[in-house]
């Protein structure tokens, strides 16, 4: 599965970004996507998830500030990131799969992500 996220910067607290993932994957009626994020000696962790059908689930530290959507027909998950706040500095990954996969973010490969900084 070919990932290319994109959409990172610096931005000062309180801004906003938008993060794209450009995969063919996401146009599969089976396929879940994820986005998630990882800082230097810390594992990756998922920050939202959406299934096939468009539900989505979030972690507790961006609920409320994150939203992630997707477009099937431009083989995009997008992650709007709003509020952003210092600790949201991280590289951020997407991937797409089985939703149990996403959830677990148990993949055999990732994409190149994206570095996300947040100043005060």
């Amino acid at each position: 599965v070919q990932l290319q996220a994109s959409g990172g910067g610096l931005m000062q607290a309180g801004g906003s970004l938008r993060l794209s993932c450009t995969t063919s994957a996401i146009n599969s009626k089976l396929n879940a996507g994820g986005w998630y994020r990882q800082t230097p000696g810390n594992q990756r962790e998922l920050v939202a998830s959406i299934t096939a059908v468009g539900s989505t689930n979030y972690a507790t530290s961006v609920k409320g500030r994150f939203a992630i959507s997707r477009d099937n027909a431009r083989n995009t998950l997008y992650l709007q990131m709003n509020s952003l706040k210092p600790e949201d500095t991280a590289v951020y990954y997407c991937n797409v799969g089985p939703l149990r996969t996403v959830l677990s973010g148990a993949f055999g490969s990732w994409g190149q992500g994206t570095q996300v900084t947040v100043s005060s």
